[in-house]
């Protein structure tokens, strides 16, 4: 399953966007993968925090291996050890432990997400520890397909968005212009801004100082 967007986001975006409009011809359709089970896709933006994407792999593995079925049972169904045994640090045990326990309890609802707006879905989230605002985009993006997202804090946008328009940085007010050019459909621009940043184009370069580059 892939994240959802059509010939309906495309054009808009090229008749709003020239630049991007070539590159949307240039790279063709972007598959994502999403995980539409909202507990699982917590737990697995947790694990995959400040880790390499072929690590993250290897930790969900494991964990699925060990219990099968990723929900709040199964999770605190195994001890700390047990859960850092998979290759977790502790902070990120303890985040997902908190987490598992505050939907067991009912403190937290899962699926009372889905009928919040974009800002509420981001407070929430973010009162979770280990949830942050770019974790809970990522959530909306590659879980609950909201189709309006672009994050600020994700550091491959900014590339994206440099290479494609040629700053040698893209502060809050630029970000804000794209943004707003892009809306209602700024998660399918966001699809092919990683692309960019992962050099789909490869004659794009990214025009940052060498020393600001990450």
């Amino acid at each position: 399953m892939y994240v959802e967007y059509g010939e309906k986001e495309t054009e808009y975006l090229k008749s709003r966007d020239k630049r991007l409009g070539e590159a949307i011809d240039r790279i063709g359709h972007v598959n994502r993968t999403v995980d539409a089970d909202l507990f699982a896709a917590v737990v697995h933006q947790i694990m995959a925090q400040q880790i390499s994407t072929a690590a993250q792999e290897t930790l969900w593995n494991r964990l699925t291996g060990r219990i099968g079925i990723v929900n709040a049972d199964s999770i605190l169904s195994l001890g700390r050890e047990e859960l850092q045994g998979v290759g977790m640090s502790y902070r990120k045990v303890e985040y997902i432990r908190d987490f598992a326990e505050k939907v067991k309890s009912g403190e937290f609802e899962p699926q009372a997400l889905w009928q919040m707006s974009d800002e509420e879905v981001i407070r929430a989230l973010s009162s979770l520890k280990g949830i942050g605002v770019w974790t809970a985009e990522m959530l909306m993006i590659f879980c609950m397909q909201r189709p309006d997202v672009v994050s600020y804090g994700d550091l491959a946008i900014l590339r994206g968005m440099r290479m494609l328009y040629r700053h040698r940085n893209i502060d809050r007010a630029k970000f804000e212009k794209y943004r707003r050019r892009y809306s209602p459909y700024g998660t399918a621009a966001s699809l092919y801004l990683w692309a960019i940043a992962g050099g789909a184009i490869p004659e794009l370069t990214d025009p940052a100082p060498k020393a600001d580059k990450k």
